[in-house]
């Protein structure tokens, strides 16, 4: 933290109001965010100095290119640390939440999907222009090697986890087949590895381009693929087919491609960008014991399902067998829909918005914290939580939060009686504060122990801001 000040006052001249580290999902790399003044700006930590040099470089190249990417600010003298350009808290992902949830995409959603991926052909293109590649972390292009690593981080992380068994001489034969196929495709494209939602910022209602480290020369087609067929995109077939027609026509303004061709060999890509991102998930989930990337395993394989009933007669009759197994294993069937009543609790932070509600009802409950007396304030709590005894003790001490809660109480608890009675499915609760870290969470954290105690419901308790999720089962 320390580094990062330091670094904000050699760019700026100033010593930062105030800092807030924001949410991290599956990379080691923290992100802050530095006040002054009215200025923001967005700060990293990064444990691998090569792939902060890879970032850096990027960015700076594309910037060249007057493309869209956040600009980066400063760099410190040991390459852990850097500045950047502050695009705001809006992901695409989050923008298209709506469609995402009930598979029907508003006229907005689609115009920001069709943005991003008239941009794509720019960066893949463009991008490559006069770039040095030398630079890529952890390797310069897409070639035999990080094929065969990501098929085995498959075969390894993901589909031995499940106990299937199967004949390894025989699934690397088509694995082998399937490499060869790929690289029958020209690699002379900047190749983003991680294309998808979640890397797309939106800025004044225009896509900008980020966390692309991991980038590489390489094919065009793995990139459409990553964001197409992405686990939780919940695209339609007619929609997928439209957005990928829009890629194209883009795509040509750029270069001459045989469409026809290009649709064919991107169905390989689709199949391998798959099988990689199952392996993700699965060490991710299996090793790490990351929740969410369990999560999102039904949703990848709903796509496999997809992708092999397309595919008759398949070019890797082996590799296809194994496969529908896979997707037929009783672990990853979808469950029957909930009859019971589940109450989901959230903290957060107003500076990032209400939480949205996923199960489609509109939303619950919603209680502002921040009249409350704030902890936060105080350096020996700044970087403390709700959850955390000392706060907890100032909270209860000074007493206001007390009387709060036994009203929210009372209202709450009068919906979960009738909800239950009625046999609803679904009720939402959340309490928001500044930061979404003292307050809210103190409040939210009580509250999902008061209705489990008293109702004996299944409570899912989310702490947004500190990526928590706790599940008191019914």
């Amino acid at each position: 933290m320390h580094e990062l000040e330091n670094l904000f006052l050699q760019y700026s001249g100033r010593q930062p109001d105030h800092i807030e580290e924001l949410p991290v999902s599956g990379s080691n790399r923290k992100y802050f965010r530095l006040h002054a003044d009215g200025e923001v700006v967005i700060g990293v930590e990064g444990t691998s100095t090569e792939e902060n040099q890879a970032f850096i470089s990027m960015s700076r190249h594309f910037k060249s290119k007057d493309l869209p990417v956040p600009q980066v600010l400063a760099q410190s003298d040991d390459k852990r640390f850097y500045l950047q350009e502050d695009l705001g808290d809006v992901v695409l992902f989050d923008f298209v939440a709506e469609g995402r949830n009930t598979g029907i995409f508003s006229a907005k959603e689609k115009e920001m999907l069709r943005k991003t991926l008239h941009l794509l052909p720019a960066i893949q293109v463009k991008g490559a222009e006069g770039f040095d590649f030398s630079v890529s972390y952890p390797q310069p292009e897409f070639n035999a090697r990080t094929i065969q690593w990501d098929l085995n981080y498959f075969k390894y992380c993901f589909l031995k986890a499940t106990g299937l068994e199967f004949l390894e001489d025989k699934l690397e034969d088509d694995f082998q087949s399937l490499s060869d196929a790929l690289l029958q495709t020209p690699s002379d494209a900047f190749m983003y590895r991680d294309f998808q939602s979640r890397n797309v910022m939106i800025k004044d209602d225009q896509p900008y381009f980020i966390d692309f480290q991991g980038g590489r020369r390489g094919p065009l087609h793995y990139d459409i693929a990553s964001f197409l067929w992405q686990a939780r995109a919940n695209f339609s077939e007619e929609l997928r087919e439209e957005l990928l027609e829009d890629y194209i026509v883009a795509l040509k303004k750029l270069r001459k491609i045989d469409a026809d061709d290009f649709r064919k060999q991107l169905k390989n890509f689709v199949l391998f960008r798959t099988l990689q991102v199952l392996g993700a998930y699965g060490f991710r989930g299996y090793f790490e014991k990351k929740p969410h990337f369990l999560q999102s395993i039904p949703f990848a394989l709903k796509n496999l399902r997809q992708l092999l009933h397309q595919q008759h007669g398949s070019a890797y009759p082996y590799l296809a067998s194994v496969l529908l197994q896979l997707c037929d294993l009783e672990q990853f069937q979808e469950p029957m829909p909930s009859k019971h009543l589940i109450v989901k609790v959230y903290s957060f932070s107003y500076k990032k918005g209400i939480p949205h509600d996923e199960s489609g009802n509109g939303g619950g409950f919603v209680f502002d914290c921040r009249a409350l007396h704030n902890p936060g304030r105080y350096a020996p709590y700044a970087q403390l939580t709700g959850l955390d005894k000392s706060v907890i003790d100032f909270l209860e001490q000074d007493g206001e939060v007390l009387p709060f809660l036994e009203q929210a109480y009372h209202l709450v608890d009068a919906s979960v009686q009738r909800y239950k009675e009625r046999k609803f499915t679904n009720l939402m609760v959340s309490f928001g504060c500044t930061g979404g870290q003292h307050r809210s969470v103190y409040s939210a954290q009580k509250m999902a122990e008061h209705i489990h105690q008293k109702f004996g419901v299944e409570v899912q308790l989310i702490h947004r801001e500190q990526n928590i999720q706790t599940t008191f089962s019914s």
